[in-house]
């Protein structure tokens, strides 16, 4: 049975939803540090006690930011994918996607997170937790292509080689600043983690 959100329910959600947009622009242009729930409050025509209300506090509005951007990725669904594709080369291709549409719907978060880890030690628990959990995605992706790898790469190089190339740093540096497209980014980074990972077709 489907039960439809009620009147207050969905205003709820739509006043969350305006105070996680207005947080966003502001930690990305003045600092996470140097945003105050005042700040946020003025930039969303919203009352600051309704905001602690809502969230309590600048971690959890920035907690919400970044769950709501995973959940349009479906992030388990494409790992899932490129999982279960039979062909390592493609399977990488799809990982490559993902990490575009990651970085591209997420950079600005990512970067805020990394400030915030410097002054808020929940914000760093949960730093610390993100990057174990991609760990752990990506080595289930090596371990996928393991029979294929080129010689003297291991799995646990693999994923070293991987965490390495799908840096924010990198797409940061390519994209940002050097002005490359999404596309070409994409592109650049299957072709790395292809050669870099895998052994030569015969």
């Amino acid at each position: 049975m489907v039960v439809k959100k009620g009147h207050r329910q969905r205003q709820a959600e739509a006043t969350k939803a305006q105070i996680a947009a207005a947080a966003r622009t502001l930690f990305a242009t003045q600092g996470y540090v140097g945003t105050t729930i005042a700040a946020i409050a003025d930039a969303a025509d919203i009352p600051a006690p309704t905001i602690y209300s809502a969230f309590g506090g600048k971690a959890a509005i920035l907690r919400a930011i970044a769950w709501g951007v995973v959940g349009t990725l479906d992030v388990d669904r494409a790992h899932d994918e490129a999982l279960a594709h039979p062909d390592p080369r493609s399977a990488l291709r799809l990982v490559a996607n993902l990490q575009r549409r990651q970085h591209e719907q997420m950079y600005d978060v990512i970067d805020i997170y990394q400030e915030a880890a410097r002054t808020d030690p929940d914000i760093a628990e949960d730093l610390r937790t993100i990057a174990g959990n991609r760990e752990r995605a990506f080595r289930r992706q090596v371990e996928a292509v393991a029979a294929h790898l080129a010689p003297g790469i291991d799995v646990d190089a693999g994923v070293a080689i991987y965490l390495t190339l799908v840096l924010p740093e990198v797409y940061r540096t390519l994209v940002i600043e050097r002005g490359w497209t999404a596309d070409r980014y994409e592109q650049w980074l299957a072709g790395a983690l292809i050669t870099q990972l895998l052994r030569p077709p015969a």
